[in-house]
């Protein structure tokens, strides 16, 4: 499935890693949310740990045509995240998010793994608001 991706941490404009792995990648990025999910502190980065309730807010990106699966593979990478690999720390999950307009649209959405989503429950600092910066 090539879907547009959500991005709620240092992938957002202005964030460290937009540059690096966005910048003329993407033909688009707007304003959107994810529902079902809670944000938490990370280590230098949030964690979307998903939730019955919660808001988590960021960006819609959509790639461009021809950069589409290098970008895949470079966000899996700095995510952590290898299908079915009990040592992520992400999980990457198709989920619906609205964008500014009202549109819901699938996107990519790179969660909490189960054991980090546990142990962020149990002890971790929910972001309130559901919004981030490094800043």
């Amino acid at each position: 499935m090539r879907l547009p991706f959500f991005v709620y941490g240092t992938l957002r404009p202005g964030e460290c890693n937009h540059d690096l792995f966005l910048r003329g990648r993407t033909v688009a990025e707007e304003a959107a949310r994810l529902a079902g999910a809670v944000l938490y502190e990370g280590p230098g980065y949030p964690y979307a740990v998903e939730e019955d309730e919660g808001v988590v807010y960021g960006e819609l990106v959509t790639a461009a045509p021809d950069a589409y699966d290098r970008l895949l593979a470079g966000l899996d990478r700095l995510e952590g995240y290898a299908p079915g690999d009990p040592a992520n720390l992400y999980e990457r999950v198709a989920r619906p998010v609205t964008c500014g307009d009202g549109r819901v649209v699938r996107a990519w959405v790179y969660v909490a793994a189960p054991a980090v989503a546990a142990d962020l429950r149990a002890n971790g600092k929910p972001i309130e608001g559901g919004a981030w910066t490094a800043s």
